[in-house]
C-alpha cells in the first residue's frame, strides 16, 4: 500500500514538471505522444476509484502478479480505447488542462487508496482481490508508465522511485517466472523485459540462457 502511494504521487509529480512543449514530444508508449499517457493516466486514476467502490465478497480470483496478462502482441493503436485516449488528449489542447484534470482525480485517486482497508476484496476485469493487492498491481502500472514518461524527455523530471523499482522488476520476475541477470539495473530489467528498450549485445547474451522469451506484453 506504501509503494502504491510513492510511485503514484512521484509520477503525478513528474507530469507536474513538464513544461507544456514536452506535451507533444514522443513517450515510451509506442504511438503515443506524452500527451496522450497523461490523458492514459487520468483514465487509471478513474479506474482506481471505480474499482475501490467495488466490493466484491467472494473469495480471490487473482493477487498483485496474477492480476497481470502476458498479451501475444504489443498495442497496435487499433484498440477502440486506445483510439479514444488520443483523441480525448489532443481535445484538451492547453496541456494545463490536462495537468490540472489528473492532479485533481489523480488526488482523489490517491486519497481513496489510503482509506481503503487493505484486506477489503474488490472486483474488476472479472477478477476478486484485496485491496491491498490492486494496489500492489498498480505498483508495476506506475513504474512502467513513469520510465514511459520520461523517456525521450530532455530535461527528464522526477524519475521512479527506486523501492518502485525495484518491487516491479521483482513483480516481472515473478510474471516471468524466471530472474534477469543480476548485471541488469532494475530499470534495464524493466525496460528490456517489457520491450520498452533493446538490448545490448551483451545483455542479450546473458538473456540466452533464461526460461521464458522476452519482451513480455503486459495487460
Amino acid at each position: 500500500m506504501g509503494l502504491f502511494t510513492l510511485s503514484w504521487t512521484a509520477l503525478r509529480t513528474a507530469v507536474a514538471e513538464i513544461p507544456d512543449p514536452d506535451f507533444v514530444r514522443p513517450s515510451g508508449c509506442a504511438g503515443w505522444l506524452v500527451r496522450d499517457l497523461v490523458c492514459h493516466l487520468v483514465i487509471d486514476a478513474q479506474d482506481v476509484l471505480i474499482t475501490l467502490a467495488t466490493p466484491a465478497a467472494a473469495e480471490p480470483t487473482v493477487d498483485a502478479v496474477s492480476y497481470w496478462r502476458v498479451q501475444d502482441r504489443p498495442p497496435t493503436g487499433e484498440d477502440p480505447l486506445d483510439a479514444l485516449t488520443v483523441r480525448l488528449a489532443a481535445a484538451y489542447e492547453d496541456p494545463g488542462l490536462l495537468r490540472f484534470h489528473l492532479d485533481d482525480i489523480g488526488s482523489a485517486a490517491g486519497r481513496a487508496a489510503e482509506l481503503a482497508d487493505p484486506r477489503a476484496r474488490v472486483g474488476t476485469r472479472d477478477e476478486v482481490l484485496t485491496v491491498s493487492d490492486y494496489l500492489g498491481a498498480y505498483v508495476l502500472e506506475w513504474t512502467l508508465h513513469h520510465l514511459d514518461l520520461i523517456a525521450h524527455l530532455p530535461d527528464a523530471p522526477t524519475p521512479p522511485p527506486g523501492a518502485g523499482l525495484a518491487r516491479s522488476r521483482t513483480m516481472l520476475e515473478e510474471i516471468a517466472g524466471t530472474a534477469f541477470p543480476t548485471s541488469f539495473s532494475d530499470r534495464d530489467a524493466l525496460l528490456i523485459g517489457t520491450g520498452r528498450s533493446e538490448p545490448t549485445g551483451a545483455q542479450r547474451a546473458a538473456l540466452r540462457g533464461a526460461a521464458v522469451r522476452f519482451p513480455l506484453v503486459l495487460g
